[in-house]
């Protein structure tokens, strides 16, 4: 073989060799955001140790995109500026219809779910003695503070629209009005908020209050992935995520923010399918909302 023949031999399997290699470069870097952390510093504080377990068991890099918003995080899945997004239930349902985001992994939160609280001496120990009284319930938007609680007033005769007063409020303050007497019950997640709060209870017995309604399990906080996200990159990540379950699970728990503990004793669901949100999308019926084009509130 002569010499040129070598060279140009040697030159085009080189360009060869880079043009599979490119695909793969332009793959090696992911993006994430979580809805409900809005700096980067946070971002990095609470979830940089998942993102490292990450980089470690996918061979990925992965930055971080902070999003001040629910809307700005559309916007962004939209533009391609981010790869996937953390968030929650009643988020996704409106990232799904806006974006055609694709369900990656489920974060199932241990006991997550709604529940319809009153002061067990005050009468009310049915939903049906509530038609007429003021509820407090949460932050509107919110999957188990408000949507949750309104599709459970629904779930079981009520109108929410029309035959209770609601209050938005935030939690402690409404289980502080609940214990006054403000308001008739209280409609909020279930551990997170209730329990917790019974927990710290310095005045009265857990046997003060009376659960008159508890919801289904909530959907899981899901992983979405953008519509432009070749879906290699998805079976990638889902599969390194499920096979190192456990240390990607204490990166999060152990290792993140305090805000994480909420993950606490929780899985990767990896088979999620868009039909699991199907209660929030009644739910968000449940408040007079009949399309998923806008978030609650907005």
């Amino acid at each position: 073989m002569s010499h040129k023949r070598f060279l140009a031999g040697a030159i085009a399997s080189t360009a060869l060799m880079m043009s599979s290699i490119a695909p793969l470069q332009a793959q090696e870097t992911v993006t994430m955001a979580v809805t409900d952390v809005a700096g980067l510093e946070e971002l990095r504080r609470d979830w940089g140790p998942f993102a490292e377990a990450l980089e470690q068991y996918t061979g990925f890099g992965v930055e971080f995109a902070p999003v001040t918003s629910r809307t700005a995080a559309v916007e962004l899945l939209r533009s391609e500026e981010v790869d996937f997004v953390l968030t929650g239930p009643a988020e996704y349902v409106v990232m799904q219809e806006l974006t055609g985001a694709e369900p990656v992994l489920g974060f199932s939160r241990p006991d997550y779910f709604s529940g319809i609280i009153t002061m067990a001496d005050s009468g009310i120990t049915s939903v049906d003695d509530l038609r007429g009284e003021r509820v407090a319930v949460g932050d509107v938007g919110s999957t188990s503070s408000h949507l949750a609680p309104l599709q459970l007033l629904a779930d079981y005769g009520l109108d929410p629209q029309e035959d209770v007063e609601l209050t938005h409020t935030a939690e402690r303050v409404a289980y502080e009005a609940l214990k006054r007497g403000d308001v008739a019950a209280w409609g909020t997640n279930y551990m997170d908020d209730y329990i917790r709060l019974r927990s710290r209870e310095e005045e009265l017995s857990p046997g003060a209050f009376r659960v008159i309604a508890r919801g289904p399990d909530l959907p899981n906080d899901v992983l979405v992935a953008g519509s432009h996200v070749p879906e290699q990159t998805i079976e990638t990540l889902r599969d390194a995520v499920v096979e190192n379950s456990d240390a990607l699970v204490a990166a999060i728990v152990e290792d993140g923010g305090e805000e994480n503990l909420k993950y606490e004793g929780m899985r990767f669901i990896a088979n999620i399918d868009d039909s699991d949100y199907d209660y929030v999308r009644d739910a968000y019926g449940a408040i007079g909302q009949e399309r998923f084009d806008r978030f609650a509130g907005e």
